[in-house]
């Protein structure tokens, strides 16, 4: 299986978009969307600090190397998961392997081999305490399909040459994130979520003239 449009949209907003190194809540030295060593190839504890001089191109090099980790965690949940999946389900837990890299130790991937689909699992990895939210959104997802993303927060962190955050720079729409992405000519072909409306595109252009109209 591969992770839906809306699994890619979830990830990106519980993660953010962070174009520097920076020190996760737990201390570990992480980059772009939610990129680490143990994901393998670019080690962001050996990237030089601060923020580029030129962010956007930053951001698309990042979402370049979100996107082949993103192939690596749907190769891993297909690995470990050998009973059928619903889409949904998949996705809640290429998003919990992105953040845990539990899924072949998790006693959630035990019950869910043996059949139970309860998802009672998520709530085994609760720490640090700040990813409660997150665990109660994958398990949510998982156990019914609600995507907690709405697709128009993904933030884009500044961050200062000691890896702290310093504050959101903007936020992108899941659109926009995912023009980025195709942009990057990684030919990633995210799997389809439910369609999105016709009239959507024609109606977010309205909604921005609106705005502009009243700034």
């Amino acid at each position: 299986m591969k992770i839906s449009d809306r699994g890619v949209l979830e990830i990106a907003e519980h993660e953010g978009i962070v174009p520097a190194p920076y020190r996760d809540s737990v201390g570990v030295w992480t980059v772009g969307v939610g990129h680490t060593a143990a994901a393998g190839g670019v080690n962001p504890a050996k990237l030089p600090r601060g923020m580029p001089a030129d962010v956007d191109a930053a951001v698309l090099d990042y979402l370049r190397l979100f996107d082949a980790d993103l192939d690596k965690y749907e190769a891993r949940v297909n690995a470990a998961v050998k009973v059928p999946l619903k889409q949904h389900q998949f996705d809640a837990l290429v998003s919990f392997d992105f953040n845990t890299g539990g899924i072949y130790r998790a006693k959630l991937t035990e019950a869910i081999n043996r059949g139970d689909k309860g998802g009672d699992g998520f709530m085994g990895w609760v720490k640090p305490p700040e990813i409660i939210r997150r665990r109660k959104a994958e398990q949510a997802l998982f156990r019914t399909g609600n995507y907690d993303a709405n697709g128009d927060q993904i933030p884009i962190w500044d961050v200062d040459s000691n890896g702290k955050l310093r504050g959101i720079l903007k936020t992108i729409s899941g659109a926009e994130l995912q023009r980025l992405m195709a942009s990057t000519g990684s030919g990633r072909k995210i799997a389809a979520g439910p369609k999105r409306s016709p009239w959507a595109g024609l109606i977010a252009a309205l909604l921005a003239l609106i705005g502009k109209g009243k700034s």
